[in-house]
């Protein structure tokens, strides 16, 4: 019964998270859902900066906390190894799933592209950035990153053991394109309203905060192999160079 029951929460997470990521793109895009990120709630503008700088507070926080080696060594004395990560998994989805029901509209129009050429041209940016986002996943590991293969390896009573270090496509250009992924999709806005505005730049913020340590915990885990990756490979904008790098990270 506790095999089935690891799994399927494991599972559970997992799908949520599907349908939350897609929600964030329509979220982002004002594609489709309710609500968006031009068209939440109404509010006094103050107050609306004040729930929405929150929100990406609650987010930025949770994500970043919660994926630090010293918050893990501690957290699971209460919750299993086994289902941590799909734990981590369940409160990422509520954190977002909070900021869809209760962000606030900020209306007011930053930027408007209006010529159709460079809005398909925005829209196309728009697209590659979440495709490069999920592609790194998958570059990585995908389901180790979100839980399922923690879970499945705990239902064959077989212990927990880490990514191997190695170097994959988008890997070779950036060491951190699941990043640069979002980072691309938020910023790429035919029609910029306030409220995109400030949620690019908040998650903008928590990006590079969270890359920041993020790299420190794989230099503390991984040694030389990571520093010498780090020399060789920018951390968000590709650059030219030659030669391939040896090593990448596992993120």
């Amino acid at each position: 019964m506790k095999r089935y029951l690891t799994i399927g929460y494991g599972a559970a997470a997992y799908l949520l998270f599907l349908a939350v990521f897609l929600y964030l793109v329509g979220f982002v895009g004002g594609i489709v859902v309710p609500r968006t990120v031009d068209h939440g709630l109404s509010a006094p503008i103050g107050v609306a900066i004040l729930v929405n700088v929150a929100l990406l507070a609650v987010f930025g926080v949770q994500h970043s906390v919660m994926a630090r080696p010293g918050f893990k060594r501690w957290w699971t004395r209460f919750v299993p190894e086994s289902i941590e990560r799909s734990t981590y998994v369940w409160l990422s989805n509520a954190v977002l799933l909070l900021l869809y029901w209760q962000w606030r509209t900020m209306p007011a129009v930053i930027w408007h592209v209006e010529l159709p050429a460079g809005r398909l041209a925005v829209w196309v940016l728009f697209g590659l950035g979440w495709v490069m986002a999920l592609t790194a996943t998958f570059l990585i590991n995908h389901f180790d990153l979100f839980g399922l293969r923690q879970v499945y390896l705990a239902s064959r009573g077989k212990p927990y053991t880490d990514i191997d270090f190695h170097v994959r496509l988008l890997y070779r250009l950036v060491r951190h394109p699941l990043m640069l992924g979002f980072l691309i999709a938020f910023w790429s806005a035919p029609t910029m309203t306030a409220g995109h505005l400030l949620f690019a730049a908040g998650m903008t913020t928590y990006i590079l905060i969270a890359v920041h340590f993020e790299e420190r915990d794989l230099v503390a885990a991984l040694g030389d192999q990571y520093r010498d990756y780090r020399r060789e490979v920018p951390m968000l904008l590709p650059r030219p160079r030659g030669g391939a790098p040896k090593a990448a990270g596992q993120h």
